[in-house]
């Protein structure tokens, strides 16, 4: 026997709208409401309104609760202005990834960690055992949020009409705290889709009245419920990995080509971290001899690729497709696959996917594939 997937404040309002649901790292969430591929356009194009509630948020306070984050995690999260955020990873000590997560400063000793819904728990663990010695506090807030996210070029205009907040002054991976549709929020600026957008964290009670609202102040900007279908095939546009296809406990930070998040320069614990040493390491491979490479991957034919599908060239296996599916923007099935390092320029035409037996021709391009204009 299995338990039973956990359910959002939203579960009744997703039925309710004729959501496909399915069983998503333990939660039951909506896949689609009706045309994936509506939904993806609407986002691109319009707004889309997601329910984030399965992510997993984790509060750290505390005096020494930066150094904590910097010894636990892979960035300068001491670093972080309040008000900001910052995209990291929590790896092991082998320095493979256990999660990525985005991390918000709440308050000069408070931070808000934000983990993928299948490693939530994970992270928690680690972060709990990380803690020994520092004088901080780790807390699991999962069931204190719901997380709603408007995502698209009108989502700005339309969340205005709904808050007196500073919007404009909103940068990029910040966020600060408002009212929105007189509830009391969270608004961040991060995103997952490639688009223009904001994720509000509110009380679970408060959710269903804040999705009505949105509903209703995007009636006339072309609005839709979006499901995770549409999220996945929008954030493999944009080139924004996943956990558990891109990232993995067998991948670090390095092969994923994000060793950027990682920060060997930190003087925090005289610059110690989890898994400083293997990560260095990792760098040096990658810099002189990298075993394979991310890469995009555009089909000149119409079969879709898998993640686990075999890239091969000459007959030969070179990689693995780690994430693939048909692109609405572009019209064509994109892939993201780790390839051998000789075969990951940009504009390499002689590889193939393996989809059943036939070997399909892709052309190797650079990542992302589809970046907004500003």
């Amino acid at each position: 026997m299995t338990d039973a997937p956990r359910r959002t404040a939203l579960d009744a309002t997703h039925r309710a709208l004729g959501a496909t649901m399915t069983d998503f790292a333990g939660w039951d969430m909506p896949l689609r409401y009706g045309s994936e591929r509506d939904e993806h356009v609407a986002v691109r194009t319009r707004a889309g309104l997601f329910d984030l509630s399965h992510m997993g948020e984790i509060t750290v306070t505390g005096p020494q609760a930066a150094d904590l984050l910097d010894y636990a995690l892979v960035g300068n999260i001491g670093g972080v202005k309040t008000g900001r955020a910052r995209y990291t990873m929590i790896c092991e000590a082998e320095g493979g990834i256990l999660d990525d997560l985005i991390v918000y400063r709440l308050a000069d000793q408070e931070y808000m960690v934000v983990a993928n819904a299948s490693n939530a728990q994970v992270v928690l663990d680690a972060l709990n055992q990380r803690q020994a010695g520092f004088d901080a506090a780790v807390r699991d807030d999962r069931d204190a949020y719901a997380l709603l996210a408007v995502q698209g070029p009108e989502s700005p205009g339309i969340l205005k009409r709904l808050t007196d907040a500073d919007l404009d002054g909103l940068k990029y991976y910040a966020g600060l705290p408002g009212t929105v549709a007189g509830v009391q929020a969270l608004i961040a600026r991060t995103g997952y889709t490639g688009e223009d957008g904001f994720e509000l964290f509110v009380r679970p009670a408060d959710a269903v009245a804040l999705w009505e609202a949105l509903t209703e102040a995007g009636k006339d900007s072309g609005l839709v419920p979006c499901g995770l279908s549409c999220r996945d095939t929008l954030r493999l546009e944009a080139g924004m990995p996943l956990y558990g296809h891109e990232l993995t406990t067998a991948t670090t930070p390095f092969d994923a080509g994000l060793g950027r998040v990682v920060k060997f320069e930190k003087t925090t614990n005289n610059g110690d971290f989890v898994g400083r040493a293997a990560l260095a390491a990792a760098a040096e491979r990658a810099e002189t001899s990298p075993p394979r490479k991310l890469v995009g991957l555009i089909a000149a034919g119409r079969r879709v690729p898998r993640a686990g599908y075999q890239v091969v060239a000459d007959g030969t296996v070179i990689g693995e497709v780690t994430s693939g599916a048909p692109s609405p923007t572009l019209g064509k099935p994109i892939a993201i696959a780790y390839v051998d390092a000789a075969y990951a320029t940009p504009g390499t035409e002689s590889v193939a996917v393996d989809i059943r037996g036939t070997h399909e021709p892709y052309e190797v391009v650079a990542l992302p594939f589809y970046k907004r204009q500003k």
